[in-house]
């Protein structure tokens, strides 16, 4: 793909959109002094790329039928065979459609990406196959990830394990349904505003947003830097622990990684919740779009941990309900400026960039309608933000999410983790083919009250099951310390071992 020489037509379009008024002899005296860079420039595309190398062997796969795949959850199924032995031998592994996998179709919920087909394994990918995993497929999710619910993807909506026609939670809307129907051991989820969580706890599975930066995020097509996690989503909570154990740590790429602190999070995981103390996060309930009988089954599955011998006290965090608010625009900005305009990585980063994905993405702008309406809504608002404002918003967010942290972590210091509704409702009706916009975008967003704050706060957090209405899954979401998950794998143990969710 080699870089021309550019025309004087050229050079007057592109300094007339940076405010540049130049002459015919300035015009002329640009294109002869641009020449050695754009030297540089073909030199580097005639070398070969520096990608890691792929381990196992594998075939595309195939796109299941209907009848194989009722609920629309999986976009490709595949065998991908790792290790003879590991931590995860025997264990069959789905991961979200925006995880790259060698060979196999990806897409990430929307059209515009269909066809591409990536070259590398995501670091979490490989460090699976390491572990003797077998990857069995890809999962759809929303398009480009950009909804808390299961109805925005390019190949339909994804129907809830439960319940027919009714959301399983987004972004890993696939991930969920597959863990919840026994299709898939354990699955890959990605969190940006609670997209691990958020289908986890309206699939009746564990999903674990970890310490930001805790597992590489690397080969994943992100949303914006600051908010980016993968995670795993399991069955129970020791599959969660044993997921975590063989995906994070450091991989010399992800550049949201800080010297992060691991564990053997399965070690000592049935220590108990005796002499622990829990903070019930006060604002967490009864928010406007809070049901009661949502709340009320949360307030009642944390008893069970006074009864476990655990301290339980109802705490304040005002702050938390500012959380969306400043999510707001660090994640409209970047998914404008990152995702889209940065062809899914943007610059001034160290990364590991794989360009076929940035060529595939590139020039999205001719086929922009084929976007969600979530996508298209966030990206002209932040494209008219940076416009207009520049980057002082997604600034001032960033500042006052350190701000945000510090309340939390004034808890924290105090209790061992905070406890609240993981989503303020039971899972919502998919919204009918010829819902409004309005309908449609509020399906999208309206649970994320909750689990958006722990993405810009970057504090690990959990979802367990614990309980139904209407036959459907209510979730309790688990608050930690950075890095201390081992603390919320003990608590979620501790309350999934004391009863049948289901039943509670």
């Amino acid at each position: 793909m080699a870089v021309p020489s550019m025309t004087p037509a050229q050079v007057r379009e592109a300094a007339e959109s940076i405010g540049l008024s130049l002459t015919d002899g300035d015009v002329q005296s640009y294109i002869g002094l641009m020449k050695g860079f754009v030297d540089a420039y073909n030199l580097v595309d005639a070398m070969p790329d520096n990608l890691p190398p792929v381990k196992y062997p594998r075939t595309p796969g195939s796109y299941p039928n209907p009848q194989e795949n009722p609920r629309n959850a999986w976009y490709v199924k595949t065998s991908i065979k790792g290790a003879a032995s590991g931590k995860l031998a025997g264990k069959k592994i789905a991961a979200k459609d925006n995880i790259m996998v060698a060979g196999v179709p990806m897409m990430n919920g929307c059209s515009i990406l269909e066809g591409y087909v990536p070259d590398i394994d995501a670091t979490v990918v490989t460090r699976l196959l390491d572990a003797g995993a077998e990857i069995i497929g890809k999962t759809h999710c929303e398009n480009y990830c950009i909804s808390g619910g299961s109805h925005t993807g390019a190949k339909g909506a994804v129907h809830n394990p439960y319940k027919m026609g009714f959301s399983a939670g987004g972004s890993s809307s696939g991930s969920g349904v597959v863990v919840a129907l026994g299709e898939a051991d354990m699955a890959l989820g990605g969190d940006q505003g609670g997209s691990i969580r958020m289908p986890s706890s309206w699939c009746g599975i564990v999903g674990m947003k970890a310490t930001h930066g805790l597992v590489p995020y690397t080969g994943i097509m992100p949303i914006e830097i600051y908010v980016d996690h993968t995670g795993p989503m399991t069955k129970n909570v020791k599959d969660n622990a044993l997921m975590l154990e063989v995906i994070a740590g450091a991989d010399g790429y992800d550049p949201r990684q800080f010297a992060p602190k691991t564990h053997e999070y399965t070690k000592g995981i049935d220590a108990g919740v005796k002499g622990m103390k829990i903070g019930v996060v006060k604002e967490g309930f009864g928010r406007p779009e809070s049901e009661a009988a949502s709340d009320a089954k949360v307030r009642a599955a944390i008893e069970a941990f006074k009864k476990l011998g655990a301290t339980v006290e109802d705490v304040s965090i005002p702050e938390h309900l500012i959380g969306p608010a400043v999510w707001t625009p660090i994640g409209v900005e970047g998914i404008a400026q990152t995702m889209m305009l940065g062809d899914g990585y943007g610059l001034s980063r160290q990364d590991l960039y794989v360009t076929t994905m940035i060529d595939k993405l590139h020039g999205w702008q001719l086929r922009a309608n084929e976007l969600s309406e979530t996508t298209k809504i966030a990206t002209v608002l932040g494209v008219h933000v940076k416009k207009h404002f520049g980057s002082r918003f997604y600034g001032k967010a960033i500042n006052i999410s350190r701000r945000l942290a510090a309340a939390y972590d004034a808890q924290l210091s105090k209790y061992d983790v905070l406890v609240m509704p993981t989503m303020p409702m039971k899972p919502t009706p998919l919204p009918p083919a010829d819902a409004s916009r309005e309908l449609y975008f509020q399906r999208a967003l309206e649970m994320i009250g909750n689990t958006s704050p722990f993405d810009i706060t970057h504090h690990p957090a959990m979802t367990v099951p614990c309980g139904m209405v209407d036959g459907l899954p209510i979730g309790l979401m688990i608050v930690g310390k950075h890095f201390d998950e081992p603390t919320i794998y003990k608590a979620g143990y501790a309350f999934e071992q004391s009863g049948d969710w289901k039943r509670m």
